[in-house]
């Protein structure tokens, strides 16, 4: 009787790895309490969007009514096509194309200014480096508020006001997007890549363009969607430069739907609807890109 020795048995061990060892690497079945739970958060999620379509839908006595409906009315329609000729003296569609274009160019001159500035202070060498930083973190810790009245001032001397110019320049880069692509660049660009890239003889414009911008895009698409949802539903300035004119951004318009003897809220719930919808579209075309933005910055190699 021959017997095989043990080092010419085939380990059948390790050709059935344990259902423990499987599920480690690959992915775990929800529960129904993880469905429950997350379903109960998507519909309070939406909630308010659905009641905000509601009271558009309704006039103003059913809206303030109690209770108050829960299932939309007829008048949807006619309130969107008041507030579409009627919001800002100019109508909705001059507000809504005012709002894209302020929103669009902050974002971008935003993230571009902050990828900059961030990858200097990230990776550059150069003389009061930490003073500077220290510097544009301080500006964090002042309120907002405070700067309204200088400000103002300053766009007036610069002839700026009741123009959108003067929406755009004070916010064409921001303290925290500068912190936030320093904080990001300085763990996710390697320095030997940097380097590398020198070595093979690639400028300034050539290391930021190719390296730089590739490396930094997670968390450029995660800082252009909060730029430009701030600055979408910024209200505080916009009412104060913009006063009196008749060239209003999408929030300054809706302010004007509530003026009057008495306030129309299902017509005022109508515009909210129709500033709201451009955000969600962003969300829906962008969203993807960049939650999956996020996920590749958050896997090392």
């Amino acid at each position: 009787m021959t017997t095989t020795p043990v080092a010419d048995r085939p380990h059948q061990a390790a050709k059935r790895p344990s259902p423990r060892a499987g599920r480690a690497g690959g992915q775990h079945r929800a529960g129904p309490l993880a469905h429950i739970v997350l379903g109960l958060a998507a519909l309070a999620s939406l909630f308010p969007l659905y009641w905000t379509l509601v009271a558009a839908s309704t006039d103003s006595h059913a809206v303030v009514s109690s209770p108050p409906p829960m299932l939309p009315g007829g008048n949807l329609f006619e309130n969107l096509t008041y507030v579409w000729h009627n919001a800002g003296g100019r109508g909705m569609g001059v507000a809504l194309l005012n709002s894209t274009l302020v929103a669009g160019t902050v974002t971008v001159s935003t993230v571009t200014f902050s990828v900059l500035a961030g990858f200097a202070f990230a990776k550059l060498r150069f003389r009061g480096k930490k003073v500077m930083l220290g510097l544009v973190l301080s500006t964090l810790a002042v309120p907002a508020q405070l700067s309204v009245v200088p400000l103002f001032i300053l766009t007036k001397n610069l002839g700026l006001g009741n123009h959108l110019g003067a929406l755009i320049l004070p916010v064409l880069v921001t303290a925290f997007g500068v912190f936030f692509m320093r904080q990001f660049l300085s763990q996710a660009l390697p320095t030997e890549l940097l380097e590398a890239a020198r070595v093979d003889g690639a400028n300034s414009l050539r290391v930021i363009w190719h390296v730089v911008f590739p490396v930094a895009r997670p968390a450029m698409a995660v800082l252009g969607m909060l730029t430009f949802v701030q600055s979408w539903n910024d209200f505080l300035w916009p009412i104060i430069v913009m006063n009196g004119s008749t060239n209003p951004t999408v929030q300054v318009a809706l302010a004007g739907l509530g003026t009057g003897w008495s306030t129309d809220w299902s017509v005022i719930t109508a515009g909210a609807l129709l500033g709201t919808l451009p955000l969600l579209l962003v969300f829906a075309l962008f969203g993807r890109h960049i939650v999956g933005g996020i996920t590749q910055g958050a896997v090392k190699g």
